[in-house]
């Protein structure tokens, strides 16, 4: 026996690869087991909730389906060269990008300056953490219903500021030229409070001794955190300008409750408020599926390009 284990390692050995053992078997044979017992039934899960919606999506974008009009035919290439010249979607994709820009520059900023106000210790700088996080595990059309109370005409804000003198306040939700900016805003701050919190442990990973070496060389605060801190932050930036980008793009509830829309022909309509209402409005399911299969492709996009940049500028600094 020990010949025979001997004569099959050296015939391994000789054909440019271990042989395999016993041992080797049981191994392989465990973490297929483990794989089966823990990986498998999520990985099930994500193949019949994401991927297999996605794949049927792609199908759909292909064909003209659509229910009241029937039968189901393939048409190729022809819903996307549709929206190379439907104004509707290009309007929603402008919309949207503005959005996201909104989103992520300000959210980004107002997160990092917020977390280094509460980068301290004590039981109010943890209660203001808890206050700043709570709009985030709030529904988005709770949110949206709150802000459409304070926002709307004759609402708290308005009734606010006549109190102040304003006379005519301006149309927060009503007017084509502000709606979208206060539907971003209002993303920002539901937005805010996961940035604080990404910061903040960001800011917890900075180590000390770096910054005490820093002060004991004559650095200020401005230098301290030019050289030591921000840099150190690099993870957190990527982290939040990732998930900021991608949230601006799937932006629906709040233009649903806050506008649906409008004010006038699509002002704050962005590309997923489009989807919804060409696939179940109006019935355009096949259309639908290629506004949403444009939108996945958009958005992949860009999180790899801004991803790819961010990386590198990690490893720059």
């Amino acid at each position: 026996m020990a010949a025979t284990l001997t004569q099959r390692a050296g015939e391994g050995f000789r054909a440019g690869r271990p042989a395999t053992t016993p041992r080797n078997g049981r191994r392989r044979l465990t973490k297929a087991l483990h794989f089966l017992t823990f990986g498998a039934p999520g990985l099930l899960i994500y193949l019949a909730l994401v991927m297999l919606p996605i794949v049927m999506t792609v199908r759909t974008s292909f064909t003209n389906r659509n229910p009241a009009n029937p039968p189901t035919t393939w048409v190729g290439l022809h819903n996307y060269t549709r929206l190379l010249h439907d104004s509707d979607f290009t309007g929603a994709l402008w919309n949207t990008v503005i959005v996201s820009v909104i989103v992520t520059v300000a959210a980004n900023a107002l997160g990092l300056a917020i977390a280094l106000l509460l980068d301290r210790p004590g039981r109010l700088y943890n209660l203001l953490r808890s206050v700043f996080f709570t709009p985030v595990v709030l529904s988005s059309v709770v949110v949206s219903v709150i802000w459409q109370a304070i926002l709307a005409d004759d609402g708290l804000l308005d009734t606010v500021l006549r109190n102040l003198g304003v006379a005519d306040p301006p149309g927060w939700l009503s007017d084509p030229d502000i709606a979208l900016y206060s539907v971003a805003s209002i993303i920002t701050w539901q937005t805010l409070g996961f940035c604080v919190v990404v910061y903040l442990a960001g800011l917890a990973g900075v180590p000390t001794e770096l910054l005490e070496a820093a002060e004991i060389d004559g650095a200020g605060r401005l230098a301290r955190f030019r050289h030591v801190t921000w840099p150190m932050l690099a993870p957190a930036v990527t982290i939040n300008t990732i998930m900021l980008l991608i949230s601006g793009f799937k932006a629906f509830d709040q233009i649903q409750v806050l506008t649906n829309g409008g004010p006038g022909n699509g002002t704050t309509s962005t590309i997923a408020f489009q989807v919804v209402q060409t696939t179940f409005t109006g019935n355009h399911i096949g259309y639908g599926a290629a506004m949403a299969t444009a939108m996945l492709v958009i958005i992949a996009a860009l999180a790899v390009l801004a991803l790819r940049i961010l990386q590198r500028r990690e490893v720059t600094l």
